[in-house]
């Protein structure tokens, strides 16, 4: 690895491969370059809220079941690695010009973020796009080419590559979606939102398997509301190709205090909890052969 993917990901390898799962955490990185630090109006700590601090760790068991787990370096403030590389702010980019309608840019939330949680501004001006452009050669387009290349040799090796693309969500996201159902619906906020776009980013059966792992580890799990997937499980998703992709969002109540960017008392039982989870999803990847699958 040379020293601009050191700076972009790192991943962990299990002795033996055995299994066409691939585990990635794109918001999971911590290394803020001190530039981008002296740049931004935001404390440290605030500039970390958007940040999915820890997953990578909960998910830090994957090698021990035989299946790769990548995780990016760069933090999601400094380049969002779940956002298409096109998906420019001209609010924040000097020299973008004004692109067609995209939510995701409107508010903020480009590939070069101009916003972290809670709406708060991260730069005092605009960014060179020479800048901007660095970002995606040094971070953006390595991270992508990693994990295409996970995928790759997944299918090869067992017939079908399984990505779980690992995210956190701040509790106040589903907490609020719950109170707006109501009394009952709040009570049966979901602990795990599963994401496949409705479907086109992975296999029904498969699909099935991952969403009765995480029940069968204790967690309340729903499907695609409030967090359906977003650019990683639309671009890795081809179910038809035995290509699956499932965006995995964990309420950061369960394991971290959210004020403190800390991890919490539950942390350890949460991890392990997991660990279940991930033993179970490898051998959802063991092998075409080992379960058949009407998608493929």
């Amino acid at each position: 690895m040379n020293e601009s993917q050191a700076r972009a990901y790192r991943i962990e390898r299990p002795r033996v491969r055995t299994t066409g799962a691939v585990f990635a955490s794109p918001h999971s990185g911590s290394e803020y370059p001190w530039a981008f630090l002296r740049a931004s109006v935001l404390d440290e700590r605030s500039i970390r809220s958007s940040e999915d601090a820890f997953v990578d760790e909960l998910f830090g068991t994957a090698p021990q079941h035989g299946a790769v787990l990548l995780a990016a370096s760069a933090p999601r403030a400094y380049i969002d690695l779940n956002r298409s590389a096109d998906e420019l702010d001209p609010a924040l980019i000097s020299g973008v010009a004004t692109v067609t309608h995209n939510p995701r840019v409107s508010s903020g939330l480009g590939v070069i973020p101009r916003v972290v949680a809670g709406g708060r501004a991260i730069y005092r001006g605009k960014i060179t796009l020479d800048e901007a452009r660095a970002r995606i050669a040094e971070v953006w387009r390595p991270y992508h080419r990693a994990l295409q290349h996970e995928i790759d040799e997944a299918r090869a090796e067992f017939g079908r590559a399984i990505l779980i693309d690992c995210h956190s969500m701040p509790h106040e996201a589903i907490d609020a979606a719950g109170s707006r159902k109501g009394r009952g619906a709040a009570a049966r906020v979901p602990e795990i939102v599963l994401g496949d776009r409705f479907g086109a980013a992975c296999g029904g059966e498969v699909m099935d398997h991952v969403e009765a792992a995480f029940a069968r580890a204790g967690f309340r799990v729903a499907r695609n509301a409030p967090f359906a997937g977003a650019y990683v499980a639309q671009s890795y998703g081809r179910p038809a190709r035995g290509q699956h992709a499932v965006q995995v969002e964990i309420d950061r109540a369960l394991y971290m205090d959210e004020a403190t960017i800390t991890r919490g008392p539950q942390f350890g039982e949460i991890r392990a909890r997991l660990g279940e989870v991930i033993a179970e999803i490898a051998e959802i990847g063991r092998g075409a052969a080992s379960m058949p699958l009407a998608a493929e």
